[in-house]
């Protein structure tokens, strides 16, 4: 996958064809963790947990890979953040993620999420593919998706 030019200063320009339909193999692919306050699944401390990460990022010299950013809600009260990263970041939990993963983009409002994530269910089953644990890949922010006129979200499930 290549990164993509930055044309905000905030995120890139999301291509959705490198990730649709897509099976990734994963083998102890770097990532930090970090959380978020959620009320009903809500993120009320996303953009400073962002900017702590970023800063931590810059510090260790470390980059963002396709700026990937899984998010995972444990409970409607936190989401928890995956931001990948190709080398070690000091002072914030270092995680990694093996197996096979499969991907499907959609595009649209979040209010969709429930749709998105039924259509993902039938798609795997159709394809005879069980998944686990499941990402949501939220690739720009709001303004920047104004920005762009497009909403990607990617869903990555882990395949078991």
């Amino acid at each position: 996958m290549e990164e993509q030019k930055n044309e905000t200063g905030c995120c890139p320009r999301f291509n959705p064809e490198p990730w649709e339909d897509k099976i990734l193999n994963w083998d102890n692919k770097r990532f930090i963790r970090d959380k978020v306050k959620c009320l009903f699944y809500m993120p009320l401390n996303f953009g400073q947990v962002m900017q702590r990460l970023d800063k931590k990022i810059s510090v260790s010299g470390a980059q963002t890979p396709d700026y990937l950013c899984l998010a995972e809600h444990p409970s409607k009260w936190r989401m928890d953040i995956f931001l990948a990263v190709d080398k070690e970041v000091k002072n914030v939990e270092n995680v990694f993620l093996s197996g096979k993963y499969y991907v499907k983009v959609y595009e649209g409002d979040f209010r969709e999420t429930e749709k998105w994530c039924k259509d993902y269910a039938e798609k795997a089953q159709k394809k005879g593919i069980k998944t686990g644990k499941m990402y949501m890949w939220y690739t720009t922010c709001p303004k920047c998706a104004k920005v762009y006129g497009k909403n990607y979200v990617a869903i990555i499930a882990e395949i078991i």
